[in-house]
C-alpha cells in the first residue's frame, strides 16, 4: 500500500463501524515489482519479531548443561532479532509504505514459522536453529529481488541481516554437536 492509498484508506475507516476491520487483500504475481518487494519485506520483518520473542522465551526457559553460554548468547539474539526488525520496517516506511498497525496485523504476515512445542532445551534450540536458517534463505531471496528492483540500500540491509542469521545458526550448531 502506497502513500498515495492512504487517503481512501482513512476515509474507509473513519466512515466503517468501529467492530469491523478494514483490511487490504494482497496478490502475489511472480515479478519483480516495488510491491512484491515490500510485501516480501514486511513479511521477512514479522519473521524476524516472530524470531525475537522466540529466542526471548528460549532465553528465559532453557535448562541444560549449557546454560551459561546459551542464556547470554540468545540475549544478544533477540536484542539483534529486534534491531534486524526495526532495520526492515524503517526501509519499508522509507520507501513510503506501511507497516501493519497491530501484532495481529504484523503475525498475520508471515504464517510460515515453526514454533518451539518443548521445553526441552535441545529440540527447543533445533527448531530456533531451523528458523534461523529457513530465514536466512529467506533473507537470500529478497537480497535478488532488491537487486531486481534496484534497492541497492536493501541490499546492503538484507545481506547483513542474511548474514547474522547464518553466523547465529552455525554457533548454536556447533555448541549443540555431541550434547
Amino acid at each position: 500500500m502506497t502513500s498515495s492509498n492512504l487517503q481512501d484508506l482513512f476515509q474507509a475507516a473513519t466512515t466503517a463501524p468501529t467492530e469491523e476491520i478494514v483490511t487490504e487483500e494482497v496478490v502475489l504475481v511472480k515479478e519483480a515489482s516495488i510491491d512484491n518487494f515490500i510485501y516480501k519485506l514486511v513479511e521477512f520483518a514479522s519473521y524476524n519479531y516472530q524470531l525475537n520473542i522466540q529466542a526471548h522465551m528460549l532465553h528465559l526457559n532453557i535448562e541444560a548443561p549449557f546454560f551459561l553460554a546459551v542464556h547470554k548468547f540468545l540475549k544478544k539474539q533477540y536484542e539483534q532479532h529486534v534491531e534486524d526488525f526495526d532495520t526492515l520496517a524503517e526501509l519499508v516506511r522509507s520507501m513510503d509504505y506501511l507497516m501493519p498497525m497491530c501484532q495481529k496485523g504484523l503475525l498475520g504476515a508471515c504464517k510460515g514459522f515453526n514454533n518451539v512445542k518443548t521445553y526441552d532445551a535441545i529440540p527447543g534450540l533445533t527448531t530456533y536453529i531451523k528458523n534461523l536458517e529457513d530465514g536466512g534463505y529467506m533473507g537470500k531471496d529478497l537480497v535478488t529481488l532488491a537487486r531486481e528492483v534496484e534497492c541497492p540500500d536493501g541490499e546492503n540491509e538484507l545481506a547483513e541481516i542474511v548474514n547474522h542469521m547464518f553466523k547465529s545458526a552455525w554457533m548454536l550448531k556447533a555448541t549443540l554437536r555431541n550434547s
